[in-house]
């Protein structure tokens, strides 16, 4: 009887543990929803846009936030702006320069004050963003929304698991990233306000 009981103990230990893992969630969106803002707001001008070439794997544990690492990429070449010459001008040689610089990366190191009501964790993410090759460590508000079990709801059906959806809006400067410095900066703003809103999949 004591054997059984240690036996049961032990598995529901065991199924705990694996219940309070970390998860890996991929954010490659295989239907291009996810998508980052940016928007410069110069007293003559203002610039908004868009990208959607988002990957990366964030490794999240329901039941310990603060553990959260990972990695977000955005293809530059998706920078996306209304205006043709804009959006020339975007990917050449002075602005992002995607001939060279393909990728832009945030890679989260450490997560500070971070607070959890219900399914949703708000905190600060420490990390480096590599913005065409000048890799800067940045401090970002974000708010992380841990989904179990929606992933058949967000895929139609096709792929059962969870979901972590993070959001953020911060801003950088322009110059410290070597983004067209000499631009006028009444007619460029040299702050550039970023929305993040993405989600990734944890299939089982």
């Amino acid at each position: 009887m004591k054997q059984t009981f240690l036996a049961l103990a032990i598995a529901v230990a065991l199924n705990g543990n694996v219940l309070a893992a970390p998860q890996n969630f991929d954010f490659k969106d295989p239907k291009g929803v996810n998508n980052a803002v940016f928007k410069l707001d110069a007293p003559l001008e203002a610039i908004n846009g868009s990208a959607n070439g988002i990957s990366g794997v964030v490794t999240f544990d329901p039941e310990n936030p603060a553990a959260t690492l990972g990695r977000i990429v955005v293809a530059a070449s998706s920078l996306h702006v209304p205006n043709p010459m804009m959006k020339q001008h975007l990917h050449g040689p002075q602005w992002l320069d995607v001939a060279k610089h393909s990728e832009i990366a945030f890679e989260a190191k450490t997560m500070k004050n971070p607070m959890t009501t219900g399914e949703t964790t708000t905190a600060d993410i420490t990390g480096s963003l590599t913005i065409k090759g000048v890799a800067k460590e940045i401090t970002v508000p974000v708010k992380l929304t841990f989904l179990k079990d929606k992933l058949a709801a967000r895929s139609n059906g096709q792929m059962k698991g969870d979901l972590l959806v993070i959001r953020s809006t911060f801003t950088i400067k322009r110059s410290d990233f070597d983004i067209n410095p000499g631009a006028p900066q009444d007619k460029v703003a040299d702050e550039i306000e970023l929305t993040l809103s993405i989600a990734g999949a944890s299939p089982r």
